[in-house]
C-alpha cells in the first residue's frame, strides 16, 4: 500500500474562492478516481482576524479592504456565483450580508479532525454562511452546523472557551504565515509544493497525476 498524498488546504470559512478551489480539487480527485490515495487536512487562516463580534457589511468591508467599486463587486459576485453553480454550490449574496469573525469556526474545525469530519464540517460551515445566510460566528448557528454533521455539539462548543484549543489554532495560523502563506486558498502537497487560488479542474488533475506518479515510484 503506497503512502497517501497529503494535501493541506489553508483557507477561511468565509472565503468564496476557497470553496470554489476545494470543489474543483474534489472534482479532479473524483474524475481521476484517486479518493483513497488522498488525505486532506484543513488549516486555519483568518481573512479578517480583527473583525469585531458584530461583523461588518460585506460590501462596505470589500470597499474598505480592496477599494473595489460596487460595479466591480457585483461582477466578482456574479463570477463566483456562476463558478459555484457549475460545481453544485450556491452563493447567495444579499445586501445585508455581513463579514464575520471566524476564529471560533477554526477551533471547531480542529476538533472535527479527531472524528474524521473536518471536510464535512468545513463544507457545512461554508454552506451555512454563503447559501443559508447564517452568521457562523454565533454559537447557536455553530451548534446547529455541528449537529448537522453528526458531531457532539455540546462537547465541541466547550473548546471555544478552552485556552489550549484556541492556542493551537493561533500556533497553526502562525506556522502557515511563517511558511509564506498570505493568500487563500493555498493548497499544499506533501508539505513540499503548493498552488494558490481556485485553479481549474484540469490544472489540479495535472498536478495530482504527477504527484501520485512520483509517490508510487519512491
Amino acid at each position: 500500500m503506497s503512502k497517501k498524498l497529503k494535501i493541506d488546504i489553508v483557507s477561511d470559512v468565509v472565503c468564496p474562492w476557497c470553496t470554489i478551489g476545494y470543489k474543483r480539487l474534489e472534482k479532479a480527485i473524483q474524475e481521476l478516481g484517486i479518493q483513497d490515495q488522498i488525505e486532506i487536512e484543513w488549516q486555519p487562516f483568518e481573512l479578517n482576524p480583527n473583525m469585531p463580534a458584530e461583523g461588518q457589511n460585506v460590501n462596505e468591508h470589500i470597499t474598505e479592504k480592496y477599494g473595489s467599486t460596487t460595479e466591480q463587486q457585483n461582477q466578482s459576485k456574479q463570477m463566483m456565483t456562476e463558478a459555484g453553480a457549475e460545481l453544485g454550490f450556491t452563493f447567495d449574496y444579499f445586501d445585508e450580508m455581513r463579514m464575520v469573525n471566524t476564529f471560533d469556526a477554526h477551533v471547531l474545525l480542529e476538533y472535527a479532525k479527531d472524528f474524521g469530519k473536518q471536510t464535512e464540517l468545513k463544507m457545512a460551515l461554508t454552506k451555512a454562511f454563503f447559501s443559508d445566510r447564517k452568521d457562523v460566528s454565533k454559537k447557536d448557528v455553530l451548534k446547529e452546523v455541528l449537529l448537522s454533521v453528526g458531531l457532539p455539539a455540546d462537547e465541541a462548543l466547550t473548546k471555544l472557551d478552552n485556552e489550549e484549543a484556541r492556542k493551537e489554532v493561533r500556533t497553526k495560523q502562525d506556522y502557515w504565515k511563517n511558511m509564506g502563506v498570505n493568500s487563500v486558498p493555498t493548497i499544499v502537497f506533501n508539505r513540499k509544493s503548493a498552488v494558490t487560488g481556485a485553479q481549474p479542474v484540469e490544472t489540479f488533475k495535472q498536478v495530482l497525476t504527477e504527484l501520485i506518479k512520483e509517490q508510487q515510484s519512491v
